[in-house]
């Protein structure tokens, strides 16, 4: 694993440090992607020098969405509308007044992934929650300026889960104990895409969130990791979305995406003793065809002791649901899961309906 990760990961930062110093004034002197290249070549590692050369940084940081933007239905639209606003919060979500019902006691904190934000990640599920009756939180975390390694997602608005996910985790710790004690609950329920799943993962292991998590639900998790390929492609997916963030050849990368790489020394830490804890239920959904969280497998679970699992496959019973990474969150099977796990009598049905691929 060693040095076959640590080149791949090296060389996709030569890549994205060339298309850095391409689009950012005041970067004379900067090493070029050959130099990067032949460094890394020579088992170098002190390329990331780079990335300091930029002078541009900014703290690693999370805001609290406000607002109440519209309710989308595809993810296309919200990432278009994101773009112009990346603090606005899903319908239904950060009402602080909000207390909740004894049917349903524990609040429902929304978890964006890699390059989203809590907008463009769930204006489609996060209304359909809230009508349910939960109270509903949205948190954006992982924000991180170029010079602490966010890559190129630190110059685009909205995109957010750069950071690393160790930060991200702190973040989430300090944003559930803020739901908490708003709402008098003891323990929320956490509902996640992508990278939200490691992040929730290492908060419940090594921020002290086990203790207040109750379920963990997950789409498309990089629960064990994923390719560099496969973070690629959600660039390619992003740029397709009008987000100009590789250009032709540049790989968008930023620490929070390189920790996900399979077999990276974070992943070694995180499930030394297995994927999950005792006492949390998991219902983990995959979509078969997932481009960026690969294999689409590799994101399901196994109990340990005390705890439950509940894999899910969004195509089974379902052939006409075509989503991929991105469309997953807006999938009405994906909802009706969602909402099936956190009310099982209220939403006893799954539902099975035709959701497109890429839109």
């Amino acid at each position: 694993m060693g040095r076959n990760y640590r080149r791949r990961v090296l060389t996709a930062a030569a890549i994205a440090t060339a298309a850095i110093c391409a689009i950012v004034p005041g970067t004379a002197g900067a090493a070029t992607v050959q130099d990067l290249v032949n460094a890394i070549n020579a088992g170098q590692t002190t390329v990331t020098k780079a990335l300091a050369d930029t002078g541009i940084s900014s703290p690693t940081h999370s805001t609290i969405p406000t607002g109440q933007g519209p309710v989308m239905s595809s993810a296309l639209v919200a990432v278009t509308y994101s773009m112009a606003n990346a603090e606005t919060a899903p319908q239904g979500a950060n009402d602080w007044t909000c207390k909740p019902s004894a049917a349903h006691p524990e609040p429902v904190v929304l978890l964006h992934g890699s390059w989203m934000n809590a907008f463009d990640a769930f204006s489609y599920l996060s209304p359909q929650i809230k009508s349910a009756g939960f109270c509903v939180y949205a948190l954006n975390y992982g924000e991180e300026g170029l010079i602490q390694g966010g890559g190129l997602g630190a110059l685009i608005p909205g995109r957010n889960g750069v950071g690393p996910m160790e930060d991200s985790a702190k973040q989430l710790s300090a944003f559930v104990d803020k739901v908490l004690a708003s709402t008098g609950a003891k323990k929320v329920n956490i509902v996640g895409h992508s990278q939200a799943g490691p992040v929730s993962d290492q908060y419940m292991k090594f921020e002290g969130g086990a203790s207040k998590v109750d379920q963990l639900i997950t789409f498309g998790a990089t629960t064990h990791g994923t390719t560099l390929d496969g973070i690629a492609t959600l660039g390619q997916r992003m740029s397709g979305y009008g987000i100009d963030a590789l250009g032709i050849s540049s790989v968008f990368v930023g620490q929070g995406l390189i920790e996900q790489v399979t077999g990276s020394p974070f992943y070694a830490k995180l499930n030394a003793n297995g994927d999950t804890v005792p006492g949390v239920t998991y219902t983990t959904v995959a979509t078969s065809n997932d481009e960026v969280s690969t294999p689409p497998s590799a994101t399901f679970r196994t109990a340990v002791p005390g705890a439950t699992v509940h894999n899910i496959t969004l195509q089974d019973g379902c052939g006409i649901d075509w989503s991929d990474h991105l469309t997953m969150l807006y999938s009405p099977r994906a909802a009706s899961i969602a909402l099936h796990a956190l009310d099982p009598a209220g939403h006893p049905n799954l539902v099975c309906q035709f959701n497109p691929w890429l839109l």
